[in-house]
């Protein structure tokens, strides 16, 4: 048996969807090479009884500080074992068997410290409470790796444990994690089947000599078609709630602008509501809102707050599944865009593009977010771009009134010049 002697832990913003960043743990074998690596996002709702008999409800989510202590290689005799541990007590493990081709999870185990007085405030119960599941991952491939990024809900009881974003692999050989994804069925694109009805047109028999024609008439060539400009996107808004209540709300009319490769021409795409789903999760500091278009476009919007005095947009990931294979589209966690104070909106209703990265690019329409403290469901008071403003139009004036300033200037130095020029000469 391989016990782990070394554990990394690195945090990533991941492919798609509650928090805004994912927890990756990798555990390392003896030889500091790499057995057991896991990406998710998980939220945990625990519903508990304080000390004067009344329900409360805590909501967290699997934060990036974690350790792997405790986890388990594994090898022909002894299945591998990982246990991520957080917070004060508290944990999340899972535990994997195989066979001669295959694997996946067996049981994962969740436990909660109710003794966390910054998480249970004024529990009655003490101590830590573990909660049993059967894990749902079908058997993977001995060199493949488990992704899901849709949303997986497993309740227990008064415990709640919402998973997404999951990238898994056990049994690595000699550190070398696999390329291959062996994808859940909520992230597969349902498949239309072909047409088949096939309609069979009889040959013409009859034949007609016709005299060859000896007028010939030149014909124009036929102008190339100008390309159909790409619609203006539809707006939408999209809520995220926590509990019974809507923590984050956005609005916009969104557009994509990407290239896969450096040769690769570039697309546009309009995320198109009617198809698009929304989820996520709200923190004090940090709050995220994860779009789903027909489980084949993930885009994550990641908000934190600066300061305790604004909050903006701070990260941004599109990922792509075709044939249910991955590409991430562009991911940037270093922004810093639609700033506004907290407890207000972030407006702006002119068209702005905002760029992810060298290869992708977002185009907004009609914008309005607030990620932290919504009450009843609706935006606070509006705090407007600088295009929005009445400040804007000062832009293109005062680029005129200098301009006019210095041919002004212009002017007078010439006029001064042929004055001296003429004195000059007269004076000979």
């Amino acid at each position: 048996m391989y016990s782990c002697i070394g554990l990394a832990v690195v945090l990533l913003l991941g492919c798609g969807v509650l928090q805004s960043d994912a927890t990756v743990a990798e555990v390392l074998d003896e030889n500091n090479k790499t057995c057991i690596y896991a990406e998710m996002m998980v939220n945990f709702t625990v519903q508990y009884e304080t000390s004067n008999s009344t329900p409360s409800t805590a909501e967290f989510v699997l934060p990036t500080n974690v350790t792997t202590a405790g986890s388990i290689c594994g090898n022909e005799t002894v299945a591998p074992f990982l246990k991520i541990s957080f917070g004060n007590g508290h944990y999340w493990s899972i535990n994997f068997t195989h066979s001669n081709t295959s694997y996946h999870g067996d049981v994962f185990i969740f436990g909660y410290n109710v003794s966390d007085s910054t998480i249970f405030h004024n529990a009655s119960q003490k101590g830590v409470i573990k909660v049993v599941a059967n894990d749902t991952m079908p058997p993977v491939p001995m060199d493949h790796y488990y992704r899901c990024m849709s949303d997986d809900v497993f309740k227990q009881g008064n415990v709640t444990q919402t998973f997404w974003n999951v990238s898994i692999q056990a049994y690595i050989k000699d550190g070398n994690r696999s390329k291959d994804a062996t994808v859940c069925s909520a992230d597969t694109p349902t498949t239309v089947a072909p047409v088949t009805n096939i309609t069979t047109v009889a040959p013409v028999t009859n034949i007609t000599t016709v005299a060859p024609v000896t007028n010939i008439t030149t014909v124009a060539p036929t102008a190339t078609p100008k390309p159909t400009p790409t619609p203006k996107p539809d707006k939408e808004t999209y809520k995220v709630s926590r509990g019974n209540e809507t923590c984050l709300i956005i609005t916009m009319g969104l557009q994509l602008n990407y290239s896969t490769t450096a040769q690769a021409p570039w697309k546009v795409k309009n995320i198109e509501p009617n198809v698009t789903t929304a989820s996520g999760a709200c923190g004090g500091n940090t709050s995220t809102i994860i779009l789903n278009e027909r489980d084949t476009v993930y885009l994550v919007f990641s908000f934190v707050t600066r300061s305790s005095k604004t909050f903006y947009l701070k990260g941004v990931n599109v990922t792509t599944v075709v044939n249910g294979s991955a590409q991430q589209l562009g991911i940037n966690n270093n922004l810093s865009y639609w700033e506004a104070t907290l407890g207000s909106s972030y407006m702006c209703n002119k068209d702005q593009v905002f760029k992810v990265t060298d290869k992708l690019y977002i185009n907004t329409y009609d914008l309005r977010v607030q990620p932290f403290n919504v009450t009843n469901g609706k935006y606070s008071t509006a705090e407007e771009c600088f295009l929005d403003s009445d400040l804007s139009f000062l832009v293109p004036v005062a680029v005129g009134v200098a301009l006019g300033f210095l041919i002004i200037l212009v002017l007078i130095s010439y006029l001064i010049g042929r004055r001296k020029s003429r004195t000059g000469y007269q004076s000979v």
